[in-house]
């Protein structure tokens, strides 16, 4: 991690240690696909980051909507995901999701966001 990445995400209060991963009842982790394999043939895969990170914004939609909580979790490096799993060297770690129950007293860091007029153009 940059120095400047760091700094962005004290604020944030997060480090290295990451007790969530391991009280977590679930721990779901995405694969991608960048491409497939027919009769031992690649098969090309279109806009595969983009379709997992919708089906991901889902997933963690409908996860809330049971009454239970997640979140994304990227790890870096990821690839160690693939080998503990046995996952085929055409997928990729893409997310992590811790999934439970909130902890009684949970922080939830005050983010400001952009102001809609800051980020969209009329015509």
């Amino acid at each position: 991690m940059s120095e400047t990445w760091k700094s962005d995400l004290k604020p944030l209060g997060t480090n290295w240690e990451k007790p969530f991963l391991e009280e977590a009842p679930y721990l779901i982790v995405v694969f991608k696909q960048s491409y497939g394999i027919e009769n031992g043939e690649k098969v090309q895969h279109y806009y595969v980051s983009e379709s997992v990170g919708i089906a991901c914004g889902f997933l963690i939609a409908a996860i809330h909507q049971a009454g239970l909580v997640a979140v994304t979790h990227t790890p870096s490096p990821m690839n160690f995901l693939s080998q503990i799993l046995n996952r085929p060297s055409h997928e990729k770690p893409f997310l992590l999701v811790p999934v439970g129950y909130p902890k009684e007293e949970t922080y939830v860091p005050d983010i400001h966001r952009k102001s809609l007029n800051d980020i969209m153009v009329r015509f």
